[in-house]
């Protein structure tokens, strides 16, 4: 700041008062885009007003009680001027500062969603905003799709917990779209070059599984086409989706997979052990194709399989997958032979307690109890029960 301005403060202050002075200080700080200095000199006009110590800085609890409400409102006056005025000139970060305070988040979402970045422009600060502090997740995962590519976005998913579920599945979305298209681009483009011509619309479903009908030259000598550690990590993801454009997308990836070599298939897990076949068997069911045939595909395995070698997994994904296409008494039958006896480990599922008072089954709670020789949920499914006959 211009240091006449402190001369000029001095004799405004001389000449006509504190509140001119005090009016000149606002109005060179507004000049200088003092930002951090104004919404003190705000702060410092309100002490002013209310007759109290005029140290901006002071704490507030030390006011008189009288002055608390009306102090808490310039300090929100000031912050939405300041952080307006940081929006306006892009600052979008440096905003958050004023607008978090006074707990007004919808100034700075608002800002972050309608935000277009420059092309080389740092934008960490965005996402950290965006994603991290949960101002607008979506926008945050955009961000580091288009901006660093489908391995960060990837590992960032994986390890976001935060996320709730609509704003998991939009990332899963985003991921199988970009995935999709990049795949159909680099199928196109080995066509070419063999001079094979094909009209392609890599964001129209049902667009890869023409591309690679017929070709299985396409997948000689052990080729593939995208990063095939992101086609196995995206296509487990997509299990978390219900039926959406974006599911058949991903139907998709698994028929590719499918035709790849060995090498790359690596070894999945019950019930998943053959790879993206068995992947492809549980979106097809969740799309409503082959619905009962699927759920007695995974149902064998259960059956079939050694208890030792097999674990609880299996089972979650049958409860989970039964929940989805609404079939909860078939999920509590399954998780009543096969889970009920986890000892409390944490499942992917919702175990079988959780599974009765979500489908008001308290019968089954009740019976499961006793045969474990739990007195208390026994009594409490029955007690349950009687409610329910009650209402």
């Amino acid at each position: 700041m211009n240091s006449n301005v402190f001369e000029q403060i001095q004799a405004t202050l001389d000449a006509q008062g504190p509140s001119s002075a005090i009016e000149l200080l606002c109005q060179s700080l507004r000049g200088s885009n003092d930002h951090h200095l104004l919404f003190y000199a705000l702060l410092l006009k309100k002490r002013h007003e209310l007759g109290v110590l005029p140290i901006p800085t002071a704490p507030a609890s030390s006011l008189p009680i009288s002055s608390h409400a009306s102090y808490e409102e310039g300090i929100r006056a000031a912050a939405r001027e300041v952080g307006g005025t940081l929006l306006k000139e892009g600052q979008i970060a440096a905003a958050w500062t004023y607008f978090r305070m006074i707990e007004e988040p919808e100034p700075v979402r608002a800002a972050l969603a309608a935000y277009q970045p420059d092309e080389g422009e740092d934008i960490q600060s965005l996402i950290q905003l965006a994603l991290y502090e949960g101002l607008d997740p979506k926008k945050g995962f955009d961000l580091i799709l288009k901006n660093y590519g489908t391995c960060s976005a990837i590992t960032t998913l994986s390890g976001a917990e935060s996320l709730n579920d609509d704003q998991r599945q939009y990332c899963i979305k985003a991921l199988i779209c970009t995935l999709y298209r990049d795949l159909c681009t680099n199928i196109a483009s080995a066509m070419a070059e063999r001079s094979e011509t094909s009209e392609i619309n890599p964001e129209t479903t049902g667009t890869l599984a023409r591309l690679i009908e017929g070709r299985d030259w396409l997948f000689a000598d052990d080729t593939y086409h995208i990063d095939t550690s992101h086609l196995s990590s995206i296509v487990q993801m997509s299990m978390h989706l219900t039926h959406c454009p974006e599911l058949d997308l991903a139907r998709e990836l698994c028929l590719y997979g499918s035709k790849l070599s060995s090498r790359f298939l690596g070894q999945d897990d019950l019930p998943f052990e053959k790879g993206y076949s068995d992947y492809k068997t549980y979106l097809d069911i969740v799309a409503g194709h082959n619905v009962d045939e699927g759920i007695a595909y995974f149902r064998n395995k259960l059956d079939t399989t050694d208890p030792e070698e097999m674990g609880t997994y299996p089972a979650e994904v049958l409860v989970n997958l039964l929940l989805k296409l609404g079939r909860g008494k078939d999920a509590i039958e399954v998780s009543r032979k096969y889970l009920a006896r986890t000892d409390g480990r944490p499942l992917s599922c919702p175990n079988l307690n959780e599974l009765c008072q979500r489908l008001g089954d308290y019968s089954s709670m009740a019976e499961t109890a006793k045969d474990q020789g739990d007195p208390v949920h026994f009594l409490a499914g029955l007690l349950a029960m009687r409610d329910n006959q009650g209402r």
